[in-house]
């Protein structure tokens, strides 16, 4: 099973709830925890906290009552700071040993645009879990449900080689769930033609040897080399293979250690206009 027990954070947003109806197409899921992390709103003169805690439980349970039958569900509400809540849902994650955040793209803002939302942003920038971004884009078009339905049908894995982004690779390709895996590769630099050739050459033959290796298998893949701006290959090609998922590494070749995600899969999960897996290093030994 690829992923057995999710958090899903809502603030009962469209997005939201739709992350909720659907995710038991996911395959794999058998526990869930729906979480609200629970703030004053600024502009109210009286704040019952006890009062709101207990609205905001039974508005969970009633969430809960669409998660489809056979799924072990769980509801949560914690106090949050302002500004805090992409740490409250980190914590939260902690706690119940989650093994995937999915978030809607975006939460209650009314600007609809390719961008991600401020809360999905920063559990991207600052968390340590496996995160699974549904887009908004997709709702707005009616295709959520599409997408939850076959989000491992087939999927576009980007590599760079690094080890990172290696284990990445071997920890999605393990997985029996996912139908069909696109690999690609980037080739960004080369100061010479000969360099980039020489380049170009060398992500041949590990795309071969890995494609080889996936075949024998009984896995279905195929694979791309692109040259130019990575964030922009890897989405042109997502639409162009039309993948139901682009899952990779947080980290790859560039990315600093004490970074949480790199500056390439951050901005792919912020453009992206179908589903985006990203897979924290630290956890994929673990699942």
């Amino acid at each position: 099973m690829i992923f057995e027990k999710v958090l899903i954070p809502t603030d009962f947003s469209d997005s939201a709830k739709k992350v909720i109806e659907c995710i038991g197409d996911i395959p794999g899921v058998k526990e869930i925890v729906i979480a609200n992390a629970l703030a004053r709103d600024p502009l109210a003169r009286i704040w019952d906290p006890v009062a709101e805690a207990k609205e905001t439980e039974e508005k969970l349970r009633a969430e809960a009552g669409k998660v489809p039958k056979g799924i072990k569900v769980n509801v949560k509400v914690v106090s949050a700071l302002e500004g805090d809540t992409a740490s409250i849902i980190q914590q939260v994650a902690d706690e119940e040993k989650a093994s995937l955040v999915v978030m809607g793209a975006r939460g209650r803002s009314r600007i609809i645009s390719a961008l991600l939302g401020s809360v999905s942003k920063d559990v991207l920038r600052y968390g340590n879990s496996h995160v699974l971004i549904m887009r908004y884009k997709a709702l707005e078009g009616g295709e959520m449900g599409k997408f939850c339905e076959r989000v491992l049908s087939k999927v576009l894995i980007p590599t760079d080689f690094s080890g990172t982004s290696e284990y990445a690779v071997s920890y999605l390709t393990s997985q029996t769930e996912i139908n069909e895996v696109v690999l690609i590769s980037i080739v960004s630099k080369g100061e010479t033609d000969a360099q980039l050739e020489s380049n170009l050459t060398e992500a041949r033959k590990k795309m071969d040897a890995l494609a080889g290796t996936l075949d024998k298998r009984g896995m279905k893949a195929t694979y791309r080399i692109e040259m130019g701006n990575p964030v922009e290959k890897i989405l042109e090609v997502a639409k162009k293979e039309e993948v139901s998922l682009i899952a990779m590494s947080a980290q790859g070749a560039k990315a600093m250690k004490e970074h949480h995600i790199g500056s390439t899969a951050y901005d792919v999960a912020n453009n992206s206009d179908r589903p985006v897996l990203i897979l924290r290093p630290s956890k994929m030994a673990m699942g």
